[in-house]
């Protein structure tokens, strides 16, 4: 596992990307619906490893800021969202909290939250949610791109809760959520697992079952620190990528689970 002071400087590698991209984007040199340089060159810019941008990027995409297409590149998106202030510089702020603390939050506010999401969200919420699972089952042969998804279905949901307070006390967690689980969910071996339990807690938000929705919520939450905890430590590996374009074979499937209410 990272050391606590490596945890700390791949924290400070990722804000930079974060906040040199977010500049761009509010300077106007990057538009909604721009490409963003190629690795090579962006990390060349930086002057910091491809390993330290993709992680910037991958933040970024998971904040609903970047959208990556596949075999095409990563572009702004067109709605992007800014990065709250506080929230550039939280990674480093949360540097020492303990998993059992973050779930213990966790629990009390997606529990909640996902209630709402049942009783407040509108068709809108519920496609973006029905996207993020899909893409899940579409992901198991890339953790990382799956971990991105996994964190953007959690922000649906604070979005169709409808209470803009609780909105920003969900991206500080799912921001430290994100940072904490790109260097393990390479260790990941439940990630099936996880994507039916996300297609449960939408499948219940969809049908406007409120305790249903919390239930899922728990036991999903539940399950993964067990999971997190009971994970190898992290070793180097080399993963068969997917082709550009290409879809993993369960994706046909969840598709097909996703329209079945």
């Amino acid at each position: 596992m990272p050391t606590e002071a490596n945890g700390a400087a791949d924290k400070q590698l990722t804000m930079r990307v974060v906040s040199h991209i977010q500049k761009l984007i509010e300077t106007g040199v990057l538009k909604a619906g721009n490409k963003i340089p190629p690795e090579r060159e962006f990390a060349t810019q930086l002057k910091i490893s491809r390993a330290s941008l993709r992680a910037g990027i991958g933040y970024l995409a998971a904040m609903g800021v970047l959208k990556v297409r596949h075999g095409v590149g990563t572009f702004v998106a067109e709605e992007a969202p800014a990065v709250h202030s506080f929230s550039m510089h939280l990674l480093s702020a949360l540097n020492g909290f303990k998993p059992k603390q973050m779930f213990e939050a966790r629990l009390v506010l997606e529990g909640g939250l996902a209630a709402m999401a049942a009783e407040r969200g509108g068709d809108l919420h519920f496609a973006m949610m029905a996207e993020e699972v899909t893409e899940m089952y579409a992901t198991f042969d890339d953790p990382q791109e799956y971990l991105i998804h996994d964190v953007r279905f959690h922000r649906a949901i604070a979005e169709a809760a409808g209470n803009p307070i609780l909105a920003v006390l969900m991206e500080t967690v799912v921001s430290a959520m994100y940072d904490d689980r790109r260097r393990t969910v390479e260790q990941s071996s439940d990630l099936r697992q996880s994507a039916d339990m996300h297609r449960t807690i939408y499948r219940a938000i969809r049908a406007r079952d409120a305790a249903a929705a919390r239930k899922a919520m728990e036991q999903h939450l539940r399950l993964a620190e067990s999971a997190q905890v009971s994970e190898p430590a992290p070793q180097p590996r080399n993963r068969a990528r997917r082709r550009p374009g290409a879809k993993a074979p369960a994706t046909a499937a969840a598709e097909t689970k996703l329209r079945v209410h």
